[in-house]
């Protein structure tokens, strides 16, 4: 006579993060909240960051203008998400590409590192993260971030993982 086998599949390290993300957004409000806040504060914050003057390379030639502080900090950023799931990496792409083309619009007419670009995405930045702090008093638990840092890279994921579910798409 043979055992019954019982299939037990572990989920996926993407899925644990999410797990342990969605236990501090339950409330609809907080929800909300975050959907307008998270992509505000990556813009901002990916503004910010592109408006430190990076160096001038040699060796990058006409290039040069193509590179800046915020490119590795995507670098860093994307090579993380694919790491967790390469259909989020993938979508994520198309929405810093979509911030990118903001943010260089915003340069053009404003200019690179001015006080006015600089105040722009210093005040959604500041804006932003009062909604989420707000969405979070409602909630009544404190942000997963302050646990673990991870969790700043998480929310924008968590967000794009939504969408996959909604259209049927596996992550």
């Amino acid at each position: 006579m043979s055992k019954p086998t019982i299939n037990i599949e572990s989920k996926r390290p993407v899925d644990v993060l999410f797990d342990q993300y969605a236990e501090s957004h339950q409330n609809p409000t907080n929800k909300l909240l975050h959907w307008i806040c998270v992509p505000l504060i990556v813009f901002s914050l990916l503004g910010l960051v592109w408006q430190i003057p990076f160096p001038h390379i040699g060796f990058l030639g006409s290039y040069n203008g193509f590179f800046n502080w915020a490119s590795f900090l995507l670098a860093f950023s994307l090579y993380y998400y694919f790491t967790l799931s390469p259909v989020l990496f993938f979508m994520m792409i198309w929405v810093i590409g979509l911030m990118s083309y903001i943010i260089v619009k915003i340069e053009q007419a404003v200019g690179l590192g001015s006080g006015t670009s600089y105040a722009i995405y210093a005040t959604i930045f500041i804006a932003a993260w009062v909604g989420q702090f707000i969405g979070h008093k409602i909630e009544g638990k404190k942000p997963s971030f302050l646990d673990d840092v991870k969790f700043l890279l998480i929310g924008p994921i968590w967000l794009l993982h939504f969408v996959c579910k909604k259209t049927g798409v596996r992550y």
